[in-house]
């Protein structure tokens, strides 16, 4: 796999809308992603089209597709960051030119339905994509401290670096109101004990399974899976969708599972019955209730790097990123 370079200090990214629009981002929400990111060192800009918005909160695949190429291919720009998630990315995968990408890697950063996107470049231009914060997700206050720690460890230096957990969690509407907020202790769970590292593929649990039958659907066979899933699951669907993930990679390495939102009514009884169902978990290190994912504070990971996990030591070490 191919690493991109490095972000740095000065260095211009540049934000882009392939699912939703940046229209639902408030005016003061919008300037305090962006003097965060500003104050970190960079310089921002945004694609032509991002606040364009049709009935479903997105704009034409054409308009996308012309802010990713413009991205990709302006040589001031080093990392792209997404605006936010949605629900139709996958829409842009067959039009999007992967030898222009190839040809002018840089850093593509976001979560949930950028799964897709992320997932679709790095199988077609052997380039890493990463599993992390939006640009909105630089409007959030409190516990932007984990979330920016893991951003430049994995986006912005070279060493190694083991992930902890953070000491709290919540999934409230922080965009809401960023005062009162309600936290819960933080911590990871084991299933199943073990050691294993290999190449990681992940991210949002249904909008991966989009991809099966496709040629953007990447070979999962020893890898090791980061899954979630977000508000709009139960548990019958995410156990549905587990199932047919894990049937179409065959044998896996490791599997890690990020924390639920609250609305998705996971308790922990329920995702221990819905792994109990495999035999095969219990051949691998299992983690759950992890930091990533649609909660707060989360970390950024590579999609397509290389990890170790250590469910002794509740150990995610970033070894390739």
């Amino acid at each position: 796999m191919r690493i991109p370079a490095k972000l740095q200090k000065g260095d211009e990214i540049r934000v882009i809308a392939p699912s939703r629009s940046a229209k639902i981002l408030s005016e003061e929400g919008i300037m305090q992603a962006k003097n965060r990111l500003e104050d970190l060192g960079f310089v921002v800009t945004f694609g032509k089209h991002i606040f364009e918005s049709d009935l479903q909160f997105s704009t034409t695949i054409e308009h996308r597709i012309e802010d990713i190429h413009d991205a990709f291919r302006d040589k001031k720009v080093k990392g792209i960051l997404t605006v936010i998630g949605g629900f139709n990315s996958n829409e842009l995968l067959p039009y999007l030119d992967y030898d222009l990408i190839k040809n002018n890697p840089k850093i593509l950063c976001g979560y949930s339905d950028i799964t897709a996107l992320a997932t679709a470049i790095t199988i077609k231009t052997d380039l890493i994509t990463y599993s992390g914060p939006h640009f909105s997700s630089f409007q959030m206050d409190k516990l932007q401290e984990y979330q920016t720690e893991y951003f430049q460890k994995c986006l912005m230096e070279l060493q190694e670096f083991i992930v902890e957990p953070s000491d709290v969690w919540t999934d409230d509407a922080w965009y809401l109101d960023q005062k009162n907020r309600n936290y819960e202790p933080g911590g990871w769970e084991v299933y199943q004990e073990g050691r294993a590292k290999g190449q990681l593929f992940g991210g949002n649990l249904c909008t991966l399974n989009l991809l099966q039958g496709t040629e953007y659907m990447p070979n999962l066979k020893a890898s090791i899976l980061f899954v979630e899933d977000d508000e709009l699951t139960i548990p019958e669907t995410f156990a549905r969708d587990l199932t047919s993930l894990l049937q179409t990679a065959g044998k896996v390495k490791a599997l890690v599972i990020g924390r639920f939102q609250r609305a998705s009514k996971m308790e922990e009884e329920q995702l221990l019955f819905i792994l109990d169902k495999h035999p095969s978990l219990k051949q691998i290190p299992v983690l759950y209730n992890v930091d990533f994912g649609h909660i707060q504070p989360f970390f950024t990971f590579p999609i397509g790097g290389e990890v170790e996990i250590d469910t002794k030591n509740h150990g995610i070490k970033m070894t390739s990123f």
